[in-house]
C-alpha cells in the first residue's frame, strides 16, 4: 500500500542566466515555496556563486537550502575566467553543457528523495531545451516568461511578420509603401501600416488597445548593435518554437494591466505583479540579486521630505558613454531634487563611472546618493521616491507600478522601447526623455522631464489607480493573479 501513497510535488525551477530572468522566477519560486512545495532552483555555477555572495553566504559548497527552496547550480560549459560577454558563444556553451547536467541532476535528486521526487519543470521560455528534458523524464513541462504578454505575443506571430515579407533575418522591418495589409490569426488581427509617410515610421500593431511597435521598437531590437540585434531576433525564434510548444506559459503581468494581450493566448496565465513576499516561510533575505544591495539607501530616503526624490535606476546591462553620464549627472542636479542614482561599477561602457568636475562635493550635502545596488521594491514603495527614472526593463516596470510610482522612461534595448509605450501612450503613468539629433539625452532635457512629471497631478493619480489594480489582482482571494496562482499550485 506504501507504493500507493501520493508523492509531493517537487518543482525545478530553471531560468536563463541573467538577472531580469533570474529575479522573476526566484519570486515565482518563492511564492511557490510558501504553500509548503519543494523546489529546487537550478542556476549556472558561475550565477550560483554571485548569488550566494550578494547575500553574504559563502557558497563552501554547491547546494544552499533555505527551506522549501533548494539552491544549486549546474556548469555552463565555460571556465569561471571565460567571458560570458559573447552572447552567441555563451548561449551555443549553455545549450551543449547544461542538457546532461541537469538530467544528472534531476536523476540524482530523484535517486535521493523517492518522497519528493521531481514532478514539474518550470522553465524560462529562452531555454526551452529544458522541456525536452521534461518530455524524455516525464516530467510536467511549464513555461515561465519574464516579459510581458504583449511581448509574448508579438514574438508568438514572427511567422507571419516573415512570411509577408516585413521582417528581414535581422529582424528589422523592410519599408512599406502607402498600404495596409490585414489578416486574420485565430483570434488575433495584425495590420502593417506604410512607413513612407513623413513622421508615419513603419508599425505593426496586434490590436488598437495595445500600443503599436515602431521599426525600432521591436523586442529584439539593439540599434547600438546590429549585430546583437541578429542574436536577440535568433533567441526570439527560440522563444517563439518553446511557446507553441508550451501547454502552459506563466506570464509575470496581471490581467486589469493587459487584458487584450492575455486574452491573445488561452494557455497564457498571468500571475503578476512578482513581488518579494513580506514574511516568506521559504527564504528570509535571498532575493536573487547579483549585485549586494546597498541598505544605506533606505536610512537616507527616511530623512527626505514625502514625494521629494528621483530613483534612477537602469538595471544590470545598460550601459553609457562618458558624453551621456554627463549629461545625466548634471541634469539631475539642475533638477535641484533629491536623487538616489544606482551606479553600477560597469556603467560607463563597462568601466567605473567618472563624474563631472566637483559633482561629487557639490552633491555631496544630501542632494544625492550614489550607490552600486539597492533593494528596488523597498526604494519605490517609499513614501519620499516621487518618480522612477528607469530603463522600463519589465521586472522594473511591473515593480513600478505596483508601487504606484510615476515613471521618466530611457529604454536601452528589446522590449524596453514597447514597455515604454506601455507607461507613457496606454497607462499614462510616465514620459519619455528624448534625445536630440546626436542620440544624447541632455542635462536640459532630463531637468526638464523631472520638472514636469514631478509636476503632473494626472501622472500621479493614474500611477495610483494601477497601483490599486494590482494590489487587488494579487492581494485579495478574488483576485484574478491570486485565483490565477492557486489554480497552478493545486494542478501542482
Amino acid at each position: 500500500m506504501a507504493s500507493l501513497k501520493a508523492k509531493k510535488p517537487h518543482v525545478l525551477a530553471v531560468p536563463f542566466p541573467a538577472q531580469g530572468h533570474v529575479t522573476p522566477l526566484i519570486k515565482l519560486s518563492r511564492r511557490i515555496a510558501d504553500c509548503g512545495i519543494k523546489v529546487t532552483f537550478v542556476n549556472t555555477h558561475n550565477i550560483h556563486s554571485k548569488i550566494l555572495e550578494s547575500t553574504s553566504v559563502l557558497p563552501e559548497n554547491q547546494v544552499h537550502n533555505t527551506g522549501n527552496i533548494v539552491l544549486t547550480s549546474i556548469p555552463d560549459g565555460l571556465s569561471p575566467e571565460h567571458d560570458r560577454n559573447n552572447v552567441l558563444e555563451f548561449i551555443e556553451s549553455l545549450r551543449g553543457a547544461m542538457a546532461d547536467s541537469l538530467m544528472d541532476l534531476i536523476g540524482r535528486i530523484n535517486r535521493e528523495n523517492t518522497e519528493e521526487p521531481i514532478s514539474c519543470i518550470i522553465a524560462d521560455i529562452t531555454v526551452g531545451w529544458v522541456l525536452e528534458i521534461a518530455e524524455k523524464m516525464g516530467l510536467e513541462p511549464v513555461v515561465f516568461t519574464p516579459a510581458s504578454a504583449a511581448g509574448l505575443a508579438m514574438v508568438l506571430h514572427i511567422p507571419k511578420l516573415v512570411e509577408g515579407g516585413n521582417l528581414d533575418v535581422n529582424g528589422r522591418l523592410f519599408p512599406l509603401h502607402f498600404f495596409i495589409l490585414e489578416f486574420e490569426l485565430n483570434i488575433l488581427k495584425i495590420s502593417f501600416t506604410s512607413g513612407t509617410v513623413v513622421g508615419k515610421p513603419e508599425t505593426i500593431s496586434l490590436s488598437s488597445d495595445i500600443p503599436a511597435w515602431g521599426k525600432d521598437e521591436l523586442s529584439w531590437t539593439f540599434p547600438v548593435d546590429l549585430g546583437m540585434q541578429k542574436i536577440l531576433f535568433e533567441c526570439s525564434l527560440d522563444a517563439l518554437k518553446t511557446g507553441n510548444q508550451a501547454k502552459l506559459i506563466l506570464c509575470n503581468t496581471f490581467y486589469d494591466l493587459e487584458s487584450t494581450a492575455c486574452d491573445l493566448n488561452s494557455r497564457l496565465l498571468p500571475i503578476g505583479p512578482l513581488l518579494n513576499p513580506d514574511n516568506s516561510k521559504s527564504s528570509s533575505n535571498y532575493s536573487g540579486s547579483f549585485l549586494t544591495q546597498d541598505e544605506s539607501c533606505l536610512d537616507w530616503l527616511n530623512s527626505k521630505p514625502a514625494a521629494s526624490v528621483i530613483y534612477v535606476s537602469f538595471g544590470s546591462i545598460a550601459v553609457f558613454s562618458q558624453q551621456q553620464l554627463d549629461e545625466l549627472a548634471l541634469g539631475l542636479e539642475l533638477s535641484g531634487r533629491p536623487f538616489l542614482w544606482i551606479v553600477r561599477s560597469n556603467l560607463a561602457n563597462g568601466e567605473c563611472a567618472k563624474y563631472p568636475n566637483g559633482f561629487l562635493e557639490r552633491i555631496g550635502g544630501g542632494i544625492g546618493k550614489i550607490v552600486e545596488w539597492a533593494p528596488q521594491e523597498k526604494v519605490l514603495s517609499h513614501s519620499s521616491v516621487a518618480c522612477f527614472l528607469t530603463h522600463c526593463g519589465w521586472n522594473s516596470t511591473m515593480e513600478g507600478v505596483s508601487m504606484g510610482v510615476p515613471f521618466l522612461c530611457w529604454p536601452y534595448f528589446a522590449d524596453q522601447f514597447h514597455n515604454q509605450n506601455y507607461v507613457c501612450d496606454k497607462w499614462k503613468i510616465g514620459l519619455r526623455i528624448c534625445a536630440d539629433e546626436n542620440g544624447i539625452r541632455s542635462r536640459y532635457e532630463i531637468k526638464n522631464k523631472i520638472q514636469m512629471v514631478t509636476a503632473d497631478d494626472d501622472l500621479r493619480r493614474n500611477a495610483l489607480q494601477i497601483k490599486e489594480l494590482a494590489l487587488k489582482s494579487n492581494g485579495s482571494e478574488e483576485g484574478s493573479s491570486f485565483k490565477n496562482f492557486q489554480r497552478f499550485v493545486d494542478h501542482l
